[in-house]
């Protein structure tokens, strides 16, 4: 909720905004997502009119992170047409016309429901250009989809560190269970796709770093978060089943870890979106090379 004010705030949005963000005091929430436009970004309702020298919001959001915790908010909403009529606002969390709502999930996390009813802001709440929020929107999952990947890697190497000590201290049929074969090939699985993982998500946030401030790196980061989310789903479940009845027992860290990685593999876009994002960046790219070659093999003849 508060990388968009980074990217495209104002001087006097960031000294507002930025220095408790930092210092742990403020925390954001970034709102997206409605009831019917999740991964459809550009079908979302939610609709800025003008009046007078502001704006006035008026619609839902949904799926929410922070929003039980937020001092503030970024809310995209309908300015116009198409991708090109989406517009970013700063709204304070206590704002007249804000309404708030927690909504219950499967594992502990601060997520909910936010409804605008005529919430009035000034233009100063704007963030970036009329009409530039869903590209705004996308350099930020761009930014969020690296951070995910590192954050179920890290669910991954707790999975794998709990699976090695289980299967070495556990014995059966007269021996460690890391003893047998099929044990070890699941071991050896488990790490491969862990250090897999964890070079994709390093690439993709290399990439973001040395680039500059306007680099994209959409291919690179959605490779990076649809690998390491499935492949810490596989890891965690392969750590389950070496861990057998106790991995489902309630409290066990195995079982709290396979119900914590599911959200992983829908937010921030879902694997299906990242492949979508995959597939569009590699033929756009080979698209490129083979017109930028074309001149070239022209010459030569």
């Amino acid at each position: 909720g508060s990388y968009p004010i980074v990217l495209a705030g104002s001087d006097a949005q960031r000294r507002a905004i930025l220095p408790d963000v930092l210092s742990g005091r403020r925390i954001g929430a970034f709102a997206l997502t409605e009831p019917e436009a999740g991964s459809d970004v550009a079908s979302l309702r939610t609709e800025a009119r003008r009046e007078g020298d502001g704006w006035v919001l008026d619609g839902e959001k949904v799926l929410i992170s922070n929003v039980p915790l937020a001092h503030h908010l970024v809310v995209f909403a309908r300015t116009g047409e198409g991708r090109a009529g989406i517009t970013a606002f700063l709204v304070d969390s206590g704002a007249p016309g804000v309404a708030a709502e927690p909504l219950p999930m499967s594992v502990p996390h601060p997520i909910g429901r936010l409804r605008f009813d005529g919430c009035r802001v000034p233009d100063g709440a704007r963030l970036g250009e009329v009409g530039g929020g869903y590209k705004l929107a996308m350099r930020t999952l761009d930014a969020f989809r690296i951070s995910v990947g590192a954050a179920a890697n890290g669910m991954a190497a707790r999975a794998l560190r709990e699976a090695i000590a289980h299967v070495t201290r556990r014995r059966q049929f007269g021996a460690p269970l890391s003893e047998q074969q099929m044990v070890r090939a699941y071991l050896a699985e488990m790490a491969t796709e862990l250090d897999a993982a964890r070079l994709l998500v390093a690439r993709a946030a290399h990439k973001r770093d040395t680039g500059g401030a306007a680099a994209r790196v959409s291919t690179e980061a959605a490779m990076a978060k649809m690998f390491a989310t499935e492949a810490a789903q596989r890891i965690i479940d392969r750590a389950v089943q070496l861990h057998g009845g106790l991995g489902v027992v309630e409290g066990t860290e195995v079982e709290r870890l396979y119900r914590e990685i599911r959200p992983l593999r829908i937010y921030e876009g879902t694997t299906e979106i990242q492949k979508l994002i995959i597939a569009k960046g590699i033929l756009d790219r080979a698209a490129a090379e083979l017109a930028a070659g074309e001149p070239a093999r022209g010459e030569a003849r």
